[in-house]
């Protein structure tokens, strides 16, 4: 799937045709530039890698500026690969915006906000202990009894338990492109994605 680097830059919300209001969310996706070309006869597969966000040459390491020198670009803060690109690139080319169109369909993906250690309620949505009734008075968000008793004696793993939650990647599917603007490089789909803002996540087709 051919794609692009982005950073997520917030959400709003506009109005359709019909007057509808519509939340949509601002990336800023590109330009990217191509710092590697994967071929089959080299490497095995067909992939382009894509190089997105300057930054200081001090803070990369020699491996790194050499390998963004090849391509004849600064270092990059973000890498990623992508596949399925119809077109041929060659180092140094740059991928813009204008590689998505108003109306088509794309799938996001990110890291999720971290949510720290949360309890069963707010981690996998459960009901608490007697549904906050018949004398429940300090045990309403408790998750209950877990199945163990002297025989399986322990606990089966994956048991539904509190625990960290968030900071995962997650992919979001079948986002409409609601506007595409070449000039500021911004790519405004319809819904949410995954992540805080300025977080860094990959748009493909």
């Amino acid at each position: 799937m051919s794609g692009l680097i982005g950073k997520k830059i917030g959400m709003t919300s506009i109005f359709d045709e019909n007057g509808k209001n519509i939340p949509c969310t601002v990336i800023e996706a590109g330009p990217c530039v191509v710092t590697q070309v994967r071929t089959n006869e080299v490497d095995g597969y067909d992939a382009v890698q894509l190089g997105f966000d300057d930054k200081a040459d001090k803070n990369a390491s020699k491996a790194a500026l050499g390998h963004f020198k090849k391509a004849g670009t600064v270092a990059k803060r973000k890498v990623v690969e992508f596949k399925g690109f119809d077109e041929e690139y060659k180092l140094g080319d740059t991928i813009t915006v204008e590689h998505f169109a108003e109306g088509e369909f794309v799938d996001v993906s990110g890291t999720s906000k971290g949510k720290g250690f949360q309890g069963v309620v707010k981690r996998h949505g459960f009901g608490g202990v007697g549904q906050a009734t018949h004398g429940q008075h300090n045990r309403l968000r408790a998750p209950g009894s877990i199945g163990a008793a002297s025989y399986p004696a322990r606990v089966f793993k994956g048991m539904r338990m509190a625990g960290r939650m968030g900071g995962e990647k997650v992919k979001v599917q079948n986002l409409r492109v609601l506007k595409v603007v070449p000039e500021k490089n911004l790519l405004v789909v319809k819904g949410c994605v995954p992540g805080h803002k300025n977080t860094y996540v990959t748009i493909q087709k």
